[in-house]
């Protein structure tokens, strides 16, 4: 049935790598989880001035615009991998440089507000393509990064991804950033 919300993948679904997001991801309810973490991070997003959104908490650090934009990065190619795998796709996928996107993403030439409404648009296409999958979609695997993976893994390590982030800027930037 459409929309149906996947339990949490087992270890055998995704590359170890990828637990601490697994473990990240909030709540029982994947689909729930990735709603409200859209909403949230807009409202995080639009209470960063222009003016701090080029922070960066140590030299050779993303600033809280590149960490936004990886953010949006990484969903589009983790959705990417989920729609192949959830339409039983075996072609072997490859793994992506998030360092060496950066240079090339030009974030920091562009406002938050502006980075924040790709990263909502980004996470609106992900939840629509989770709600149109049936349940017999999620369990299937793919190969990614060399690793077997599931679409059910996939979208619990978006969820977990961000929150991750999301973290990492409450802990390491937005001390930093008051007005």
């Amino acid at each position: 049935m459409p929309g149906h919300s996947p339990a949490r993948p087992s270890l055998s679904e995704y590359n170890a790598y990828y637990q601490p997001y697994v473990s990240e991801s909030p709540g029982d309810d994947v689909l729930v989880a990735l709603a409200a973490q859209r909403d949230s991070t807009a409202a995080l997003l639009a209470g960063i001035p222009e003016t701090r959104a080029g922070f960066r908490y140590a030299p050779g650090k993303w600033s809280v615009k590149e960490v936004i934009g990886h953010l949006a990065d990484s969903e589009r190619v983790f959705s990417y991998r989920a729609l192949r795998v959830a339409r039983a796709d075996a072609t072997p996928l490859p793994s992506f440089d998030e360092n060496a996107w950066m240079p090339e993403a030009g974030f920091d030439r562009r406002t938050i507000a502006d980075i924040a409404a790709e990263f909502r648009a980004v996470r609106d296409s992900t939840l629509a393509l989770f709600h149109g999958l049936h349940a017999d979609a999620w369990p299937r695997v793919g190969t990614a990064s060399g690793h077997p993976i599931s679409a059910r893994a996939l979208a619990w390590i978006i969820s977990g991804h961000e929150a991750h982030h999301l973290r990492v800027l409450a802990e390491r930037y937005l001390p930093h950033l008051g007005s």
